[in-house]
C-alpha cells in the first residue's frame, strides 16, 4: 500500500507557494504577452497543469486560450523537438 502524506502537511505546503498571477498582480490574460505565456509552456511546447502552475482553474482556462490563440497566431511555438 502506498504511504498517503497527512492532509495537513499537505495543505500547509500548499499555502507557501502562491498563486504567480495574484502575486504579480496580474487580472487580464492577453495572448501577445509571449514572456508571461512562456512562463506556463514546458520546455516541450506543452501547457503546464494547474498542479505545477498553482494558478486558479478559471485563470488555467484564460491561461490555456491565451496559449492556443498565440500559438495561431504564430508569436509561440506550437512544439519543439
Amino acid at each position: 500500500m502506498a504511504h498517503r502524506s497527512d492532509p495537513k502537511t499537505r495543505a500547509a505546503k500548499d499555502r507557501k507557494r502562491p498563486n504567480p498571477l495574484d502575486a504579480a498582480g496580474i487580472e487580464y490574460i492577453d495572448y501577445k504577452d509571449t514572456d508571461l505565456l512562456r512562463r506556463f509552456v514546458s520546455d516541450r511546447g506543452k501547457i503546464r497543469s494547474r498542479r505545477v502552475t498553482r494558478v486558479s482553474a478559471q485563470q488555467q482556462r484564460l491561461l490555456a486560450r491565451a496559449i492556443k490563440n498565440a500559438r495561431e497566431m504564430a508569436l509561440l511555438p506550437t512544439a519543439t523537438k
